[in-house]
């Protein structure tokens, strides 16, 4: 029995990197049944241990217990979570201040996934060369809102190399990973950070003005500065799963302790009186766009 760690999943096979080998690897049967509430039982990031069959392949037995790991709503109709990776550092949302537009809600749906599931969090927000005034006005205020959260913030742009500088410092010697929609750059960056990745990019596309898929499936990757990078397929949609309506403020840092002078211990922070979330707003302690992304968040979430 060895042990390797996933690196790429592509459906039903997996390739896997044991002592500096690549091989590829399959599932038995019985994982896939025993997940049926998880599309993917394995997902890149995993420490797994297997046995090589005579044709070289290999057969997974057993999945290491994670660290951590990012689950989102499973798509397409399916029920049940997706586990877009596991066993990472930090954590990366990368928007684009234009083509596509900057979504705050996409970020905070991140976030609040981040902190349930104890993964360390960054924000990127690329393409800042597209900026105008009143878009770098906005860096400015986002920067100060969520560096004051406790988040890394990075305004970069595959043109300005002081800016990759700062994101390949953190990306050293890390285990990270770089969720966004397609056509934020997600790619690209990598690309200007370490052209030995060489990774294929697309063109956002000119009628709807947003990006092509160019990743096809999620990938680890090493850097040569140290450290590794998982690439993702881009996300159109972050859907929270296992997380209760009374519990959602938990994962907004700023609502932590306004929360503990609510009247009802099981206050959504809404509607109910002397809510110490809702006062804590009305006084200008909790910025409008988070409390309205909270409510937006609320909304979605089931009532049990």
């Amino acid at each position: 029995m060895k042990e390797g760690r996933v690196i790429q999943s592509t459906g039903k096979w997996y390739k896997i990197t044991a002592d500096d080998n690549t091989i590829e690897a399959r599932l038995p049967g019985k994982f896939r049944l025993d997940a049926k509430e998880v599309t993917n039982p394995i997902a890149v990031g995993d420490y797994v241990d297997f046995e090589t069959e005579n044709d070289g392949t290999g057969i997974i037995r057993e999945i290491k217990e994670r660290k951590n790991y990012i689950p989102r709503e499973a798509t397409h109709g399916r029920r049940g979570e997706q586990i877009l990776v596991s066993n990472v550092d930090r954590a990366w949302v990368v928007q684009s201040i234009r083509k596509p537009r900057l979504n705050t809600g996409f970020i905070d749906r991140f976030l609040v996934t981040c902190e349930a599931y104890e993964v360390p969090a960054g924000i990127i927000i690329n393409k800042k060369d597209l900026a105008n005034q009143k878009d770098l006005r906005l860096l400015e205020d986002k920067s100060e809102l969520y560096e004051n959260l406790g988040y890394e913030f990075l305004s970069t742009s595959i043109h300005d190399k002081e800016s990759l500088l700062q994101l390949a410092d953190q990306l050293k010697n890390q285990t990270s990973v770089f969720i966004g929609p397609s056509g934020v750059g997600k790619t690209s960056l990598l690309n200007a950070i370490d052209p030995d990745i060489d990774l294929k990019v697309n063109e956002i596309s000119s009628y709807s003005n947003k990006g092509k898929h160019t990743t096809t499936f999620a990938k680890l990757i090493a850097l040569s500065s140290g450290g590794y990078i998982v690439d993702t397929p881009g996300i159109r949609e972050f859907g929270i799963v296992n997380i209760k309506k009374s519990e959602l403020s938990l994962y907004f840092p700023e609502m932590r302790e306004p929360r503990e002078h609510c009247k009802y211990y099981n206050c959504t922070h809404f509607h109910e009186p002397k809510c110490g979330v809702v006062e804590a707003f009305e006084e200008g302690k909790i910025d409008p766009d988070r409390y309205h992304s909270y409510l937006n968040i609320l909304e979605t979430l089931p009532d049990y």
